[in-house]
């Protein structure tokens, strides 16, 4: 049995939860191939990772090694091993127990892109002839201090000692117009066929030298040039700031490279305090962002400039004889290397967004798939309140996406996926968690957008595949170009598809970057050194926007509240059943074109007396109930129900009959919650249908027109299903269901186990009208239940229907008036949105049927002696069938007796001969014509 209380959040919840996890089980197989995706795109991209191995990081360019090098250019070549001039790549990959010290450089712009003079004129000609100086900037508080350190940077003269070559080289500021390396094992600077500067004030003639440096077999011969270094005091650092920014020339392939060398700002600085701002050339492209571990390859050239300043400092407050010998740059000692390229890493990203997106398809569709078969509107009918559906389906989607997310993360480290092995576990599984408690939002909140499967399907894939090509050939370069704004970087991340790549774009470059040097990815501890941290609270932040308006939208479209209805004052509950103020309040009505029948207005008038002394024997009660459809494409508005008043008592059926189009599913629609009156209302065991809904729907079985199942459930679980949401529990609820089952004949056979997308017709309407009937609710809707059934089965469901209304006030509407004359206490003939008459069938047919249905068949030729016959019985007979012979007359009761009728025939028999003839009274199905032919077309009314 029932509790006679509805079932509580939890009952109804724990009733969803079973049916969603029954349903998983119908479809596991579809779940493993979900989760099977992404380890089969783990498997591509080892294969990818395992292809470039073999052609890139194993080959025998990218190693430490023996090759054959054509030395002399004449096509033959020789076997060279280890590090030399001619192999100087290998450095990367060789070891070095003792690393090659070299001499200190800065970077100075090449001759044709310095400054041309000290107003930095467009007079380029020094530059056409390569003699342009080298520019330093000075500035700072005190003038008369910067002159005197600006006379101390540059050495007069170039000297070298021969027997100590660092030492010499050390004393003088040497420079480089080639960039620094990504390693100094080899200085790109000396190693390379350019020409090295020493700078100097001015360069007297013959100001070139000659020097070897390095030991066999990387000892070079370097020719050093003299070039002039101009230094030039300038007031504030914000003209520094702006001869720098106009300063630039387009370099080869450096991209923009600075005309200035560097400059020094040098703040307070006095005898006894050294403060100084340094700016230096970082402009090469392609390399201005210092990521986590990456070598910033320019810092390499920073050091001599600080010592320059430095010891000039030191000769102001010391002489001239103090100085700071920067004698050489000398790397860390190390063994021999690979090539480590984790190429799986770097394209990861967009293979993992795929997949991480690839789960937005499935809970939309899932969603949408209930909304366009009505089954969240049935589940609703019958009790299940938006909480828990909500509650349960998200926490349903958000099991299956944390399962799926957690084999992504095991699959890809198992198979060895740098991207998972060395980037934090927990720190991705975080990521992950937030995101996709962002995307089933997402989706609870567009699916409000979608009324159809396919279209949602399309979109949502349209979305997950336009989202991961639009990261890769859009978003990612935007992210490493540094000329682009951060503030847009951010304003794109705001998209979900660009917020989940860059994500993962971060931890692609720091696993790509971990295996390349040989350390962790990404840890916590990394959080703020990168864009996690924003990308983190721009989900967040996004999750609980998205959840709120995915409640906004479902509480303006499920309850037809106003958009701004949180700021309407909310009135108290009354507890009278009945607000006496709904008929006290009633506009005036106009005059009506047709009077009332007696039977309509009496029914009318009992509403108006339960509106004022409510009454407990009346389980449902229609007040002056209306329903317009706004006109479309030019057409006037559609009157669907024209101010319908009714009483159905508890333990009694009513029927509703009417023709097409007059109204009866309007009401249905309105009774059951799926759309508003336009005026009036309705009251279900005291309840408002306006205000009320959400608790009728613990009290109400619907048994709709279309039948609304899972297709892979089966009978006994829908009715499972349906029987927990009427509070039915434990061996309560399996004697309902079984009962249930055996009682619309899908107990035997194992039907009941079989899942309802194989059923029949029959068998889908019987199991609509035994979950309609499941807990014995109190007031129970049928739309034609006995639709498409045989005649033994529509007998059996009539008897279990006939049985229900003893605890169930029941409002059926049919179009078979046998049904209507078995089932109904009470019938309503519903005719262009009015109630023509109502009344039992007996009443019904006594009142509309005065005349007897006189059927006789002959032969064509004697058709005129029937009806000359009939016209002798009753003069007033009409005829109202003629085909082939049979003729229908209807004889009016007060003009002849079935005596008379009787005699008549039996004297036309010895006449001709009659192949058959009947006489009955009139049928329900006569009194349903006759009232729906003499309805007006139309009423005028209030």
């Amino acid at each position: 049995m029932a509790d006679s209380a509805p079932a509580s959040f939890l009952t109804r919840a724990n009733a969803i939860l079973r049916k969603n996890l029954t349903y998983q089980k119908r479809n596991i197989w579809s779940n493993v191939r979900l989760i099977m995706i992404p380890f089969y795109l783990c498997i591509c991209l080892l294969c990818i990772q395992a292809l470039f191995d073999s052609q890139v990081n194993n080959s025998v360019d990218n190693q430490c090694g023996c090759k054959c090098i054509d030395k002399t250019g004449e096509g033959k070549c020789e076997m060279v091993c280890g590090v030399q001039y001619s192999s100087r790549d290998q450095g990367v990959f060789c070891a070095f127990p003792k690393p090659q010290p070299w001499p200190p450089l800065i970077l100075i712009p090449h001759p044709q892109a310095r400054a041309a003079d000290a107003s930095f004129t467009d007079d380029d000609s020094c530059r056409r002839k390569n003699i342009c100086p080298v520019t330093i900037l000075l500035t700072g508080n005190n003038h008369s201090l910067g002159a005197t350190l600006s006379n101390n940077l540059l050495k007069r003269s170039f000297t070298m000692d021969s027997s100590d070559l660092f030492s010499g080289v050390a004393d003088n500021l040497l420079a480089t117009t080639y960039k620094g390396s990504a390693t100094n094992y080899l200085d790109a600077g000396i190693v390379s066929d350019l020409t090295m500067y020493n700078i100097q004030p001015r360069c007297p003639p013959n100001s070139n030298f000659t020097f070897s440096v390095g030991q066999a077999p990387l000892n070079f011969t370097k020719e050093m040039r003299c070039v002039q270094g101009l230094n030039l005091w300038r007031n504030s650092s914000r003209e520094v700031n702006h001869e720098i920014f106009k300063g630039y020339q387009q370099g080869n392939s450096d991209g923009k490279i600075s005309e200035i060398v560097a400059a020094y700002d040098l703040l307070d600085t006095d005898r006894s305090n050294f403060n100084v701002n340094i700016w230096y050339n970082a402009t090469y492209k392609g390399e201005a962002e210092n990521r986590g571990n990456k070598r910033n390859i320019k810092l390499v050239r920073v050091p001599p400039l600080v010592n320059l300043v430095s010891n000039a400092y030191l000769q102001y407050l010391q002489g001239a004889g103090t100085k700071m010998l920067f004698e050489f740059v000398k790397e860390m000692p190390k063994q021999e290397t690979k090539l480590r390229l984790d190429i799986a890493s770097l394209i990861g990203s967009v293979f993992f967004t795929w997949v991480i997106l690839l789960l937005l398809p499935v809970i939309l569709t899932s969603l949408v798939y209930e909304k366009q078969h009505r089954l969240r509107v049935i589940m609703k009918m019958h009790g299940l309140g938006d909480g828990p559906y909500w509650m349960i389906t998200y926490a349903y989607f958000l099991a299956i996406s944390t399962l799926y997310i957690i084999c992504l993360m095991i699959f890809g480290s198992a198979i060895g996926l740098k991207f998972f092995r060395l980037n934090d576990l927990s720190f991705q599984f975080v990521f992950y968690f937030l995101y996709i408690n962002l995307q089933i939002s997402i989706a609870f909140l567009v699916s409000s957008a979608f009324s159809k499967v396919e279209t949602a399907s399309v979109v949502a894939y349209v979305y997950v595949f336009g989202s991961g090509l639009l990261s890769l050939y859009l978003f990612h370069y935007r992210i490493e170009d540094l000329s682009f704004s951060r503030g847009w970087i951010f304003v794109l991340e705001l998209f979900p598809g660009f917020s989940l790549y860059r994500g993962l774009y971060e931890l692609a470059q720091y696993a790509y970057e971990g295996n390349l040097i040989g350390k962790d990815g990404m840890k916590w501890k990394d959080f703020s050194d990168n864009a996690m941290d924003e990308v983190f609270y721009i989900i967040i932040v996004e999750w609980f926007v998205a959840l709120i308006a995915t409640y906004y939208i479902n509480k303006i479209s499920s309850s037809g509240k106003h958009p701004l209805f949180f700021l309407k004052k909310q009135k108290p509950f009354k507890k009278s059943p009945y607000p006496q103020s709904t008929s006290m309040h009633r506009r005036v009505s106009t005059v009506s074109v047709e009077m009332e029948k007696l039977d309509v207005i009496q029914e009318s008038e009992k509403v108006k007396q339960l509106m004022v002394e409510p009454s407990i024997s009346h389980a449902i009660v229609c007040d002056h109930l209306k329903k317009v459809y706004p006109g479309r494409d030019g057409n006037p508005p559609k009157k669907a129900v024209r101010g319908l008043s009714l009483g159905v008592t508890s333990s009694e059926c009513f029927g509703m009959l009417g023709p097409n189009g007059a109204g009866k599913t309007s009401f249905i629609n309105m009774m059951t919650g799926l759309v508003k009156p336009t005026s009036g209302t309705a009251f279900v065991q005291g309840l408002d249908i306006c205000k009320d809904m959400d608790r009728i729907y613990t009290s109400m079985g619907v048994c709709p027109q279309h039948d609304l199942l899972w297709e892979t459930l089966t009978g006994r679980e829908h009715l499972l299903f349906y029987g927990r949401l009427r509070n039915l529990k434990g061996s309560y609820l399996n004697q309902a269901v079984e009962e249930s089952l055996k009682s619309v004949n899908l107990l035997y056979g194992g039907v009941a186990d079989k899942p309802a997308g194989k059923y029949s017709g029959g068998m889908k309407r019987r199991l609509s009208v035994a979950i309609s009937l499941i807990g014995s609710p109190k007031v129970v809707y049928m739309d034609e239940p006995s639709t498409g059934l045989d005649p033994a089965s529509r007998m059996n469901l009539w008897t279990v229907i006939k049985k229900a209304k003893k605890h169930s006030a029941i409002i059926l509407t049919t179009h078979s008036m046998e049904e209507a004359e078995f089932l109904c206490d009470r019938l309503g003939i519903f005719v262009n949105g009015r109630l023509q008459c109502i009344g039992n069938p007996k009443e019904l047919k006594r009142r509309y049927g005065g005349s007897y249905v006189l059927t006789m068949t002959t032969s064509s030729e004697h058709e005129n002696d029937v009806e000359m016959l009939v016209q002798d019985v009753s003069p007033n007979a009409k005829k109202i069938y003629h085909i082939a012979g049979t003729q229908k007359f209807e004889i009016p009761k007060e003009e002849v007796r079935i005596s008379e009728v009787f005699q008549a025939v039996e004297k036309a028999k010895r006449n001709f001969k009659v192949f058959a003839w009947g006489l009955a009274d009139t049928t329900l199905e006569d009194v349903f014509i006759k009232v729906a032919k003499t309805a007006p077309a139309f009423n005028v009314f209030s």
